[in-house]
């Protein structure tokens, strides 16, 4: 990583984060047998995957994974999904996402089921910056952090050659 950068939590620090994220989306659905992960392509799935591997560790829950990519620079929804949205229908949808930041990626990651039924949707983020343009609240927050605008947060999940982290630049 550049000098540049500091180091806001590590990769034990973000495993920390997971685990106790895991046990509220368990808390918050005793009564469910299976939820939708959705995660936001790339680094919101991998957050999912994760959340996953803890769930199934710690419940007998059924976690559906469900990949969502979206077209973050089009000023209009578009997106597509690794599983047909109507296939989780009336179910507990997860959405999951690495940083908050303006709240756009979230809102457009909802909209991928606004025409869907479904028993309840919640949010996980692993940093939320404070920053909301769009009216988006998250339900499941790792760490919620203060910045400036010209600030940049960086998570680093499973890339080739690099530690896992979350930066501040």
């Amino acid at each position: 990583m550049a000098d540049s950068q500091l180091l806001i939590l590590d990769k034990k620090q973000i495993q920390q984060k997971i685990n106790r994220m895991a046990y509220q989306i368990l808390e918050d659905n005793l009564n469910e047998k299976e939820i939708v992960l959705a995660g936001i392509w790339d680094r919101g799935y991998k957050l999912a995957l994760r959340l996953k591997t803890v769930l199934q560790e710690i419940s007998d829950l059924t976690v559906t994974m469900l990949r969502i990519d979206l077209e973050k620079e089009n000023s209009c929804l578009k997106a597509t999904t690794d599983v047909e949205p109507a296939k989780v229908k009336n179910k507990v949808i997860i959405l999951v996402d690495d940083v908050l930041n303006s709240g756009k990626t979230l809102a457009y990651g909802f909209g991928v089921f606004l025409n869907t039924p479904h028993k309840k949707i919640r949010t996980v983020v692993l940093v939320d910056r404070s920053h909301k343009i769009y009216p988006v609240a998250t339900d499941f927050v790792g760490l919620q952090m203060a910045t400036v605008l010209k600030e940049h947060v960086d998570v680093v999940l499973d890339v080739a050659g690099q530690e896992d982290g979350v930066y501040l630049s």
